[in-house]
């Protein structure tokens, strides 16, 4: 799945991205928030705890081939799925990394057969509310 726009592919998760989806979204959790347990089981074992569960998840890498972003796709109920761990490191920001990720992420869902994606988010994240 490496669709590739302005130096920017989209891959589906290796185990080669595990550590900087964790980091990515470690990242932006510890400048808003606090990071619950919930967060750390999700990032420490992303296979077991999405992946293995029908999930997905992708990573976006620029030219060098660098992880710069990640989204999840994680399944709740029949056909339904919560876009969740959202990120783009903030060096990248600016750049439409995001919009590449949401983009991606909906056609991934599309073609697994969902009819609902939801995205929890909180007001002071902007960028999230508004994508």
């Amino acid at each position: 799945m490496a669709e590739a726009r302005g130096g920017i592919s989209i891959l589906a998760f290796e185990p080669r991205h595990a550590a900087a989806f964790a980091a990515l979204n470690i990242a932006w959790l510890e400048r808003f928030f606090a990071i619950e347990d919930k967060d750390r089981e999700q990032l420490d074992d992303a296979k077991p705890r999405i992946l293995d569960k029908g999930g997905a998840i992708l990573i976006a890498e620029d030219e060098t081939g660098a992880a710069i972003g990640c989204v999840a796709l994680v399944p709740h109920g029949d056909a339904e799925v919560e876009l969740a761990k959202m990120a783009v490191a903030e060096s990248a920001q600016g750049r439409g990394v995001g919009r590449q990720l949401m983009d991606a992420a909906l056609a991934l869902a599309r073609e697994m057969g969902c009819r609902s994606v939801y995205l929890e988010s909180n007001h002071v994240l902007v960028p999230a509310v508004t994508l």
